[in-house]
């Protein structure tokens, strides 16, 4: 089933560290070998052995239409005979910041990237350089890409300074990251408490997605909003997995919180490398060219990544998309929890918006240490299970299912059938 993947991946290994351009992409935690894809069309994935799937990893998260979307796909064809890249102004970047500030109302200014792992460690760098602080927080099992500043661990206690998670990140910069649990206000307290003077922002994911789907418990957004405006820190949402998908407005639509400064990515791109940061103009215009923070990229605002991602925000903008999405992500998870009462495992399904994620423990998944109790063992062998049913889903428990207005509701259907079918074998 899967004869010319295994031979890619043992070539790929001998020029690629571990086969793979991101971790993400190694089937290592679900004892399997990566199936290598070869093209996508809607909701459904082919690899290089000609298996058909349903996709539920939807490129981590941007494929809100599904693949090859042909507007996105006709104007970038379009763009593409202009040319691919000028390291100069167009007039594109100006309209797809004006796009996302129309629909993020906290969003006042906005600094193109390439990826979301740029967006947060440019934001965390002008939180600095705006707060004159040099100390952030961020919460344990959220994800904000690779830069040093979040490759930390949290220690023994409620809300302790870290240590490196990973060789390469010096302890003298791990020691500003101060990582608590999520959804402990008192942990945050604390830290405030001892730290405040020192707190240049508070970093996080509105709903987490990168440790499973977990979203915020009632109350705790709220709490840091006020308690960083109190304390004169900046409070940043990493959006990159959330913007223009639970909502047009994102999380903070969502929920009903504003944030100070806001990272994006996924989306806003369609599917090409790109990522954003903004906030209001005060802070914004802290950086360079207009102030002293600095920040730059050569391929930042990249026509083609413009170009995808303006005809996005057009499709997001339609009447009903998200009632639509919605729809057919209470459906999955309705279909979910019925299977849940049915079949003999420990299993928690947490879902926001058009995010899912089935863990396989009997806890009410909430923070990190709960997600973390989930049996991976039998994880992966849902996955291979699930693979071999023609359902493409996540290499790890602890990521999110994505669902797409392209999935249909036949599709959905036949995904619970091989989920059921899944589940039963490993009773």
């Amino acid at each position: 089933m899967f004869e010319r993947s295994r031979e890619e991946y043992e070539r790929a290994c001998q020029y690629l560290p571990g086969g793979v351009n991101s971790p993400a992409r190694s089937f290592s935690s679900v004892r399997e070998e990566p199936v290598f894809i070869e093209r996508a069309e809607g909701s459904k994935v082919y690899d290089i052995d000609g298996n058909e799937y349903i996709d539920f990893v939807s490129s981590w998260g941007p494929m809100l239409f599904g693949h090859c979307q042909e507007d996105v796909i006709e104007a970038v064809s379009e763009q593409l005979d202009k040319g691919t890249s000028f390291g100069a102004p167009t007039i594109v970047e100006t309209e797809m910041a004006e796009e996302i500030a129309d629909l993020i109302p906290t969003v006042d200014r906005v600094r193109m990237v390439n990826s979301g792992t740029e967006a947060t460690m440019s934001a965390v760098r002008l939180a600095r350089g705006y707060t004159g602080r040099d100390k952030i927080i961020k919460f344990t099992g959220n994800y904000h890409g690779h830069g040093d500043s979040f490759l930390i661990k949290a220690g023994s206690g409620p809300a302790t300074l870290g240590l490196p998670d990973s060789p390469g990140v010096p302890e003298d910069l791990a020691s500003l990251t101060i990582s608590v649990p999520y959804n402990d206000e008192e942990a945050i307290q604390k830290v405030f408490e001892k730290e405040g003077d020192d707190i240049a922002a508070v970093i996080l994911e509105p709903v987490a997605a990168n440790m499973g789907v977990v979203p915020p418990q009632p109350g705790f957004l709220e709490f840091l909003r006020r308690i960083t405006s109190e304390e004169g820190a900046v409070l940043i949402f990493d959006e990159v997995m959330t913007g223009f998908r639970v909502a047009a407005g994102g999380a903070q639509e969502y929920y009903e919180v504003e944030p100070d400064l806001t990272c994006l990515g996924k989306i806003i791109g369609a599917g090409f490398p790109v990522g954003a940061f903004g906030g209001k103009a005060e802070i914004m215009d802290e950086v360079a060219p207009k102030g002293p923070v600095y920040q730059a990229g050569t391929l930042s605002g990249n026509p083609l990544a413009m170009t995808a991602g303006l005809e996005m925000m057009k499709l997001i903008q339609q009447e009903g998309v998200y009632e639509e999405l919605k729809n057919k992500s209470d459906y999955l998870r309705e279909g979910m929890e019925e299977l849940k009462r049915e079949i003999d495992l420990p299993l928690s399904i947490n879902q926001v918006g058009s995010l899912l994620s089935l863990f396989f423990t009997d806890e009410r998944v909430v923070d990190y240490e709960t997600a973390t109790s989930s049996d991976t063992e039998l994880y992966a062998e849902y996955f291979q299970n699930m693979l071999r049913g023609g359902i493409y889903i996540a290499p790890s428990q602890f990521e999110a299912m994505f669902v797409s207005a392209a999935h249909s509701r036949e599709e959905l259907d036949e995904t619970l059938e091989v989920m059921e079918a899944s589940l039963k074998e490993l009773e």
